[in-house]
């Protein structure tokens, strides 16, 4: 398979209301290799791996740590696709400074991007993000580390008043140098809206078809999660084939049927000998 040329940013912008963008997340180098042999424009690390990779019970507990080594594993596969990083929790939203620091640790890691949850109240941080050299991509909508605020993990912009204060965030984060945005479950109406007044991409998940792209967790579509969403499309099972692959083997052991005799090695001629007179003598 011919290596795909190195997908930048850039590329990405020029995508909007051409071809449509392909995301999905990948947290390790195995993962991110198979994922961009199949073509995908862009491999998000997502902090989503605090859930369907750490089993935390949600994206709070998801440390800067966790993000870079998972960052840095991704980026070993060397893909053509772009590496996105997701800033985690409190990393930043204290001040610019931090956030600086913070979303430079990720480039070093191997990541092209960085993406933070948030709107227009992050201006600041996507312009200063900007000036030193570092792609940002927005997200507005839901925002699952700001769900204790929302009220839950629930479907955002139902509302005129609501979808309006999206619609701003959005129109924002692009004036402010955004090079995407995702939109996390929201109406609908509202991602066509936001799709429509920005001139960035815009990536959609739960938000309907109306995007420049869509995203999706990988663990959901490969039926992986225990749960998924009801907007994902799982096109295997992969948790009956990988079960049924680790019991047979489990009854290969239990019965010695596992290994063959192409499957083991012998010492050298004659110093198996060698070694039963040296046990002896000892």
């Amino acid at each position: 398979m011919a290596k795909r040329e190195k997908i930048t940013v850039r590329d990405i912008a020029r995508k909007k209301g051409v071809e449509p963008i392909a995301m999905i997340t990948a947290y390790d180098t195995p993962t991110a290799r198979i994922v961009d042999e199949a073509g995908v424009d862009i491999i998000l690390v997502g902090d989503s791996l605090g859930m369907v990779v750490l089993g935390l019970e949600s994206t709070l507990s998801v440390e800067m740590s966790d993000m870079i080594r998972h960052t840095e594993a991704v980026a070993r596969a060397k893909p053509s696709a772009l590496v996105v990083g997701d800033m985690p929790f409190m990393s930043y939203e204290a001040d610019v400074k931090e956030a600086l620091r913070n979303a430079g640790r990720f480039l070093s890691a191997g990541a092209d991007a960085v993406k933070i949850e948030g709107g227009s109240e992050y201006s600041d941080v996507i312009k200063a993000l900007k000036r030193a050299g570092i792609p940002v991509m927005a997200h507005v909508g839901l925002t699952p580390q700001k769900h204790k605020l929302l009220g839950g993990y629930r479907l955002m912009g139902k509302t005129a008043s609501e979808a309006a204060e999206i619609i701003k965030d959005a129109e924002e984060v692009a004036e402010a140098g955004a090079f995407s945005i995702v939109i996390e479950f929201t109406a609908w109406q509202v991602a066509r809206e936001i799709t429509e007044r920005v001139h960035i991409p815009t990536i959609c998940i739960g938000s309907g078809p109306y995007c420049d792209g869509q995203v999706l967790v990988i663990h959901d579509i490969l039926g992986l999660s225990p749960s998924i969403p009801p907007f994902v499309k799982k096109y295997v099972d992969l948790s009956k084939i990988i079960r049924e692959a680790v019991s047979r083997y489990v009854t290969d052991v239990k019965r010695g049927q596992l290994l063959q005799e192409n499957m083991y090695w012998s010492m050298k001629k004659g110093e198996y000998e060698k070694l039963r007179t040296i046990l002896g003598e000892k």
